[in-house]
């Protein structure tokens, strides 16, 4: 059985499009990726595999020899039409979505800046779209007086619950639950290398132990903790799997990434694989093998 604790915005594409990529029992564990490292950190947990929404938690706290980027996302704002708040998002569409929100017309979801990436990233890109934006006000303050908070297991489920109009998401979550989104411009949304210097890097948040996240490129890392033959099988299905693509992810032609101290068996799977091709725009894979037994815990 290999163990893997992830991001929680990996969660349905691991436990619903992952499971065919492996011929191994695997168990799943999904939470906030800042909670993520806090529980290994902490030795409440002994994953095989560690996967994070934000790299910058390999570099602190978690700090392993080595990493892979495998994928990538962009900010979005996820809506429900059905809504009176939905239909006012819709009616401002791509450059006016702040105005119903500003206005307090749209309960508006967001995660936990403690507990996740996407936490804090929707934070960049609240303070990102107050400079971007010639008229807008200081998106970032007008939030913060909103205590729409949940978790990002269950951030979308809220439309369900009809507790918010729209949430700050990324574009995965809402690709993969089918819901109308608002696509953001790449210079606010996170996704594209080309703003990360001059942009993203202009936002920061502190985190409760004190370490300072600087905004950049959204980037996934995963890690091999208890190196075998069936992790480093998984490994390499989770981090090359065409599953991604198709749960909203966004994939580039240097996916999967290696950074540090990598094994060479890893690289030598990657090479096998596949990896380092490109994979944008190409016709869909068929994975072959199957999942005996997954677990997801929230």
């Amino acid at each position: 059985m290999i163990a893997i604790l992830a991001a929680g915005s990996l969660q349905n594409a691991l436990s619903t499009g992952f499971k065919p990529a492996v011929d191994v029992p695997v168990r799943i564990e999904s939470h906030g990726s800042a909670t993520v490292a806090r529980l290994i950190d902490e030795g409440q947990r002994d994953p095989d595999i560690v996967t994070v929404a934000d790299v910058a938690l390999f570099e602190e706290p978690l700090s392993p020899p080595w990493h892979s980027v495998f994928t990538s996302n962009s900010v979005v704002i996820a809506y429900n039409p059905d809504t009176d708040g939905g239909q006012q998002l819709t009616e401002a569409g791509t450059e006016r979505w702040y105005e119903p929100i500003v206005s307090g017309n749209v309960d508006v979801g967001r995660t936990d800046p403690d507990q996740d990436p996407l936490g804090y990233r929707a934070l960049f890109m609240l303070e990102l779209a107050s400079r971007y934006y010639d008229d807008a006000p200081n998106l970032r303050e007008q939030m913060l007086q909103q205590n729409q908070i949940y978790p990002e297991t269950s951030l979308i489920s809220q439309f369900e619950t009809g507790s918010v109009d729209a949430a700050i998401a990324y574009r995965n979550m809402a690709v993969e639950r089918d819901y109308e989104f608002i696509e953001l411009p790449d210079q606010i949304n996170l996704s594209n290398p080309r703003y990360a210097e001059d942009w993203y890097s202009t936002t920061s948040y502190t985190l409760p132990s004190g370490q300072e996240i600087q905004g950049g490129v959204i980037s996934y890392g995963s890690t091999i903790r208890h190196m075998s033959d069936a992790a480093v099988s998984v490994f390499d299905a989770q981090t090359a799997g065409r599953y991604l693509e198709e749960h909203g992810f966004l994939l580039r032609e240097q996916f999967p990434a290696h950074t540090g101290d990598v094994p060479q068996r890893i690289r030598q799977t990657t090479d096998r694989s596949g990896g380092n091709q490109p994979r944008l725009g190409g016709p869909d894979e068929q994975l072959s093998s199957t999942v005996s037994d997954i677990t997801v815990l929230i």
